[in-house]
């Protein structure tokens, strides 16, 4: 898909707009809801999915959605699909912790071409297009230099699924922690992918992610100069079990640390 310039234009300020919707509402009382024992959702969700799907049905109309308060599956449509998070993090959002993101994907049928990853609290707008680099507040980003794991920075988060997971979760993140300078979990996969894109992660890994948490940050962490996969360093589709991004470089050596 051709990505000209207003039309990515575009999209940032649909995203930009969405996102303001977080900030009216952080210091306002949370009405949440759960969606599972630990999944919650709140009106704000709700709310700011429902501006974006308005916004971005003007720039592309021939679009699908798979968002996560309204999709009904996770399986990747072929044609031009916006995927959706209105906002990764809703339980930092329901404890005011900053780490909330709208994330926004276009699947073209074959890949993401294009990842918005909008950060509202924190003022920071991540973007890439294939082919157009990745970009935080319109400044170039890249990837990290790290060469090897034992000063690297790495990233991870736990799956709503964690007490079913519980054992391959530890499992993974002693050996991350044996392995490494440390382990953050900033509770928001778009933010840690975002994050990894800018080289201040060296490397993220997850299971149990949907499409909508990963479509954005994929985009991002390729055009930065990364690398995106499975565990066993396969190729990666949005909504797969397990996703590894990296900065290119210690790919191989988290693939392995991850099969251990």
């Amino acid at each position: 898909m051709n990505m000209t310039d207003k039309f990515i234009n575009d999209t940032v300020q649909a995203v930009h707009q969405a996102g303001e919707l977080i900030i009216s509402a952080w210091d306002k009382p949370r009405n949440i809801r759960y969606k599972g024992p630990i999944d919650l959702v709140t009106d704000t969700d709700v709310a700011v999915e429902e501006t974006l799907k308005k916004s971005l049905k003007t720039i592309l109309p021939e679009a699908d959605f798979l968002a996560e308060e309204s999709a009904s599956e996770t399986t990747l449509a072929q044609g031009p699909t916006w995927i959706i998070d209105p906002l990764d993090g809703t339980t930092n959002f329901a404890h005011k912790i900053p780490f909330v993101a709208v994330s926004v994907g276009l699947w073209t049928g074959e890949d993401v071409d294009l990842g918005i990853i909008y950060l509202p609290i924190l003022n920071e707008m991540f973007w890439a297009a294939k082919g157009k680099g990745a970009h935080c507040n319109n400044e170039k980003i890249s990837v990290s230099k790290t060469e090897t794991l034992k000063p690297a920075l790495i990233a991870t988060g736990f799956p709503y699924s964690v007490l079913k997971d519980v054992d391959i979760i530890i499992k993974h993140m002693r050996n991350a922690l044996v392995s490494t300078r440390g382990v953050r979990r900033c509770g928001s996969a778009a933010t840690d992918l975002a994050y990894t894109a800018a080289g201040r992660f060296d490397a993220f890994y997850e299971i149990g992610l949907n499409p909508w948490d990963t479509a954005a940050g994929v985009c991002l962490i390729n055009e930065a100069g990364g690398k995106t996969s499975t565990f066993n360093g396969s190729s990666y589709k949005p909504g797969m079990h397990e996703i590894l991004g990296s900065n290119g470089t210690l790919h191989e050596q988290m693939v392995s640390l991850l099969s251990e």
